[in-house]
């Protein structure tokens, strides 16, 4: 067996060099960090040197009492020409003025000065926030030896570096624009403009300035400008204003001018080109802050925030040089799907009226005009509602400040629909079915005592579905109800988002069907009467799936374009009944426009499909005196679906009104 042979080492001289080599390393690092300690000794040493001395401690002293606004105590660590009361007033005027907070310092380094050995210079960073926000800057303190302790050579610099005693701290408020409010095609509906600001300079009225006549022009009390007049600030050169009127108002404007004393200035105001078409809409705003409507509703995105400079300026009150400034952030536009047109054409069709109104897309869910009307003007709150004004506002019994689109309220016949529908989607009856004649007068057994469910027109043919419709057959209705059932009817409604607010940038009251605690309350919820209670936008959302063939648009009110820049579409509740369902219901509804209830919206060359409903509101069966809400929700090919709710029509028709009212409106698109 052979023996392996041991490699070694040829060259011993080779092994001592790599053995030197190596403590050599060592010994090198060994004595690198040695010197960072030694340096980390001094650093520290200088730190607690620069922190602990007698100058850096008057200094901390200082700052301390400045945090607590003791401005007197301040005074007494300082050297200085100006008296004690100068002193506090400088020092305080120009920290509370920018509001400063959370002051602090850190101490860099001090030294003894060259010229004068008593004198320590130290090197500090100066922290604080004020209303421009949080600012730091490196300042030096002289600090000068003053028997036992150590005091500051005070001068302004002490307070910003480059500022001089002869110099001030001036504060400019940078104000913000409003984010507008546009229209689907980039029409205005609510934007920051002007306004004429109207006043008397008492030193350039006459014996012909005459109060009275001025007093009846602007809509106040003369009692209002004397009292203006006579105020303690007022002197012969001050503008004393006393109302503010729409740039519009130019015939207003030059005959105010004619009065002696009378000046006329811009004023910056928020201004609603549309003005009652559009005012419950947007709203108003009052102190720049969102009070009603998509003012106050988008009131975080449109109202930016003002900027802030703080700035050093000399004695004449002109700019030095900017200490810190705060950008100004303007408000976020706010483009809607609204169209501007639409809107002010269905407002001029109702305004006269209690009603509201909802123009939507029924592909899509945009809302093309949302209307309340009676309503008021915007600008009357932008340029300043008088106390009478106000409280005539509050007090019209008519209630023009109520946003009725966000109610809820009795459909009538309008809801006859959707109770077809949960019909033929639940197999309860089929849409050929015939109910049998039941005259105008009927009732489900003699147990309902003196209660009947009536109906205003009798009418040839079968008794189902699609003539029930066309004549608005309140029995068939009433039967249909009571077929589907009280638990399956509830449970319809729910799945079609009864009892469920909508999901909308305002709040709207959810639509609801009561208790149904009886055949004969089943029976007239299925006409729409009983307690059912219906909001309009929730309405047009319904209808939306008869006109579309099956889906619950989600209507809403702010333009979103997709990746393709097409139109977003919103779908509310999916495949809420078959294209089936969805089919024979708008052709009965054509039908009902055609020769039915709704006759008198047919419009040559368009084809329209619509149901009318007029809700009656009555204390009890017996009373007479109660009045009526007129329904007409109706839909054409193009895209435009209306649903339109009108109170008081007892002595206008019920909803024949509102079908007349409704076809000026497609007549216009």
């Amino acid at each position: 067996m052979s023996k392996k042979k041991v490699k070694r080492n040829s060259n011993p001289k080779r092994t001592t060099k790599k053995g030197a080599e190596k403590k050599q390393k060592k010994s090198k690092f060994k004595g690198l960090m040695i010197f960072i300690i030694i340096l980390l000794a001094i650093a520290v040493g200088v730190f607690l040197y620069t922190n602990k001395t007698e100058p850096s401690l008057a200094l901390k002293e200082y700052f301390s009492y400045l945090s607590e606004k003791n401005y007197e105590k301040m005074y007494d660590l300082v050297i200085t020409d100006m008296s004690k009361e100068d002193f506090v007033n400088r020092v305080k005027n120009i920290y509370e003025g920018i509001e400063a907070t959370d002051i602090s310092i850190t101490i860099a380094t001090n030294s003894s000065s060259e010229k004068n050995k008593d004198v320590v210079n130290i090197t500090y960073t100066n922290s604080m926030n004020t209303m421009a926000g949080s600012n730091s800057f490196i300042n030096t303190a002289k600090m000068q030896q003053n028997g036992e302790e150590y005091k500051i050579i005070w001068d302004s610099s002490m307070i910003f570096p480059d500022l001089q005693d002869n110099q001030k701290i001036r504060v400019t408020t940078l104000p913000h624009t409003r984010g507008a409010i546009y229209d689907k095609n980039g029409l205005t509906l609510a934007k920051d403009g002007t306004a004429y600001q109207v006043g008397l300079v008492r030193g350039k009225m006459n014996e012909t300035t005459n109060l009275d006549k001025i007093a009846n022009l602007l809509g106040i009390t003369t009692q209002t400008i004397q009292n203006a007049l006579g105020a303690s600030y007022v002197n012969d050169d001050t503008f004393v204003p006393l109302r503010n009127i729409s740039r519009e108002e130019q015939d207003l404007k030059n005959e105010l001018l004619k009065i002696k004393g009378i000046m006329i200035s811009d004023y910056n105001a928020r201004v609603y080109p549309y003005k009652e078409a559009t005012s419950i809409l947007t709203g108003y705003v009052q102190d720049k802050e969102g009070k009603s409507g998509l003012e106050y509703a988008y009131n975080d995105r449109l109202k930016g925030e003002d900027g802030v400079e703080i700035y050093i300026a000399d004695e004449n009150g002109n700019k030095v040089k900017t200490v810190q400034k705060k950008n100004v952030k303007n408000g976020e536009d706010v483009k809607l799907t609204i169209d501007a047109n639409i809107q002010n054409n269905v407002y001029e069709q109702f305004k006269e009226n209690q009603g509201a109104s909802v123009v939507i897309n029924y592909n899509t869910g945009e809302i093309l005009a949302l209307v309340s009307t009676p309503s008021y003007d915007a600008n009357d709150f932008s340029l300043g509602v008088t106390d009478a004004e106000w409280e005539k506002l509050q007090n019209d019994p008519s209630n023009p400040m109520y946003n009725r689109y966000l109610g809820a309220y009795t459909p009538g016949s309008s809801f006859k629909p959707i109770v077809g529908a949960i019909g033929l989607m639940t197999n309860s009856f089929t849409a050929t079915e015939d109910f049998g004649r039941s005259g105008t007068k009927w009732q489900n057994d003699s147990s309902w005592k003196d209660l009947y469910v009536t109906t205003l027109e009798e009418y040839s043919g079968d008794a189902n579905l699609e003539n029930a419709l066309i004549y608005s057959d309140n029995i068939y209705f009433a039967k249909a109800a009571l077929k589907i059932g009280k638990a399956t009817l509830q449970t319809e409604l729910d799945k079609l988002g009864f009892n469920e607010k909508l999901n909308f940038v305002q709040d709207i009251t959810a639509s609801s069907y009561g208790t149904m605690d009886s055949d004969a309350a089943i029976a007239n919820s299925g006409y729409g009467q009983s307690q059912i209670l219906v909001n309009p936008i929730y309405m047009a959302s319904v209808y939306s799936a008869i006109a579309n063939g099956g889906n619950m648009v989600l209507p809403y009110i702010e333009q979103e374009k997709d990746i393709s820049n097409n139109k977003v579409v919103k779908i509310y509740k999916q495949n809420v009944m078959s294209e089936r369902v969805a089919g024979i219901l708008k052709q009965a509804l054509v039908q009902v426009v055609e020769k039915g209830t709704a006759k008198d919206c047919k419009i040559e060359g368009k084809i329209i499909a619509g149901k009318t409903g007029t809700a009656e509101i009555k204390q009890n069966q017996d009373d007479e005196n109660g009045d009526e809400i007129g329904w007409f929700d109706a839909f054409d090919e193009n895209g435009h679906l209306i649903v339109s709710m009108v109170q008081n029509t007892k002595s206008v028709g019920g909803s024949h009104y509102v079908v007349k009212k409704v076809k000026n409106i497609f007549s216009n698109m």
